[in-house]
């Protein structure tokens, strides 16, 4: 009994030790054997295996505790800068209407492919083609009245101009008679002065003959406001016409609907964006780099894009705008790439995270980014196992990406670093587990 019960006490305080499987597994059989030694023997064997532990347990506090470290190697590595984004066309078309109307028909819809002159809406149009109706009958008037001066008012002054003239003639002539008739004193003073009055008469109805044809001509003023007249009809016809035009809204180049704001009976007025088009052609990612990598970029670069929808399926990029300015409340960078062959799943404004290449180092030395300790201030360190003690060792670094680190100085291939933010002493004596051997 008393046996069984220091066995009960003494397995598990081994258990809780960190003794190896065999060392416990050695103790647990002489403990199960101890009812079978005789009572002096049993104590020499307990005392034996109190030495065992107490050996081991000082060994392994003299070791220090188990550290995981991380191992410096040479691959490949590649730098890259990680943004999401999001799919757009170079530009979007934002249809609208010009009148204000009623909508009747929407023979379209979202996210459906047009063509160009493909009629999107159709508006209530029925004023603007009465319009339309009484300026053609505008101008036909107009036109009418050009016609009258050209084909009946100036013939008829053609006409009056020549009786005028024959008149004039004829007045003349009858002077010239009365003159001789006066000489030989067959008429009177007042006879003559009568004869006078008639030549002065018919020669001023020669001048207004000439005057009113002077009008009828294409340089006479009649003419030309019965010109103006039909122009002026002619402008009020084609602006009702456009305007009644305006009642069809039609695509202006084909391309993709991604939005539509507008329902059939929704009254529409100009400035209102009731539709937006993405037009065919390059189709491009838009993302927003953080500022601190900005010195990193530029265009050309090579890129690996994933759709958040279909992580699986990567396709390429290239690095084609880099906006000149910085967003202050951001601190972000606009860029563009351009997809030269995009793959058929790709939709306007899908979301997309792209990884673009912009350094390559073949062979480098890298360490975990984790391990790394004040690695944006100028002098970055790591604590370096060495031989089981613990060293800070200074390290000037190169690349980052991916959770890497290029290590120019200060570490080789093979060494190991302290991995993440263990808190060790400097000079402290430890066991190491490598985490990436």
């Amino acid at each position: 009994m008393i046996a069984a019960a220091r066995a009960s006490t003494i397995v598990p305080v081994l258990v809780r030790s960190t003794l190896t499987v065999d060392v416990l597994q050695f103790m647990w059989g002489a403990m199960t054997n101890i009812s079978k030694l005789p009572k002096l023997r049993w104590v020499y064997v307990i005392a034996a295996l109190s030495v065992v532990a107490g050996t081991y347990w000082g060994m392994n506090w003299w070791r220090g505790p188990v550290v995981p470290v991380d191992a410096v190697v040479r691959r490949d590595f590649v730098q890259t800068v990680v943004a999401s984004g999001h799919v757009e066309s170079p530009h979007r078309i934002e249809v609208g209407s010009q009148i204000i109307s009623t909508v009747t028909k929407i023979p379209v819809g979202e996210g459906d492919m047009v063509k160009a002159q493909d009629v999107l809406i159709e508006l209530a149009a029925s004023d603007l083609r009465a319009a339309e109706r009484q300026s053609k009958e505008a101008v036909t008037q107009a036109q009418a009245r050009l016609r009258q001066i050209r084909e009946l008012q100036a013939p008829l002054a053609e006409q009056a101009l020549r009786q005028a003239k024959t008149n004039l003639q004829n007045a003349q002539a009858t002077q010239a008679r009365s003159q001789r008739l006066r000489q030989q004193g067959f008429i009177g003073d007042a006879a003559l002065d009568d004869v006078r009055k008639a030549v002065d008469l018919a020669d001023s109805q020669v001048s207004a003959a000439q005057k009113q044809l002077e009008t009828t001509r294409p340089s006479g003023s009649d003419y030309a406001m019965a010109q103006s007249a039909l122009s002026q009809a002619q402008a009020a016809a084609d602006g009702a016409q456009s305007r009644a035009r305006y009642a069809v809204i039609h695509a202006p180049i084909g391309g993709t609907l991604i939005g539509r704001s507008v329902e059939v009976g929704d009254v529409v007025q100009p400035g209102k964006v009731l539709m937006t088009l993405s037009p065919k052609g390059k189709t491009q990612l838009v993302l927003a780099i953080d500022e601190k990598n900005l010195r990193l970029i530029a265009v050309g670069q090579k890129a690996l894009v994933s759709a958040d929808a279909y992580p699986q399926q990567k396709f390429g990029a290239a690095l084609a705008y880099i906006n000149p300015g910085v967003n202050a409340q951001t601190g972000a960078v606009d860029v563009k790439l351009d997809i030269d062959n995009p793959p058929a799943f790709l939709r306007q404004d899908m979301t997309v995270s792209v990884d673009i290449e912009v350094a390559r180092r073949p062979m480098a030395l890298l360490v975990p980014a984790v391990s790394l300790r004040e690695a944006d201030s100028a002098n970055p360190w790591v604590l370096q196992v060495d031989r089981g003690l613990v060293v800070k060792t200074p390290v000037k670094l190169g690349l980052r990406s991916g959770g890497f680190a290029e290590v120019l100085n200060g570490l080789n291939e093979g060494d190991t670093v302290v991995s993440g933010a263990s808190l060790i002493a400097v000079g402290a004596r430890v066991r190491p587990k490598t985490l990436n051997p």
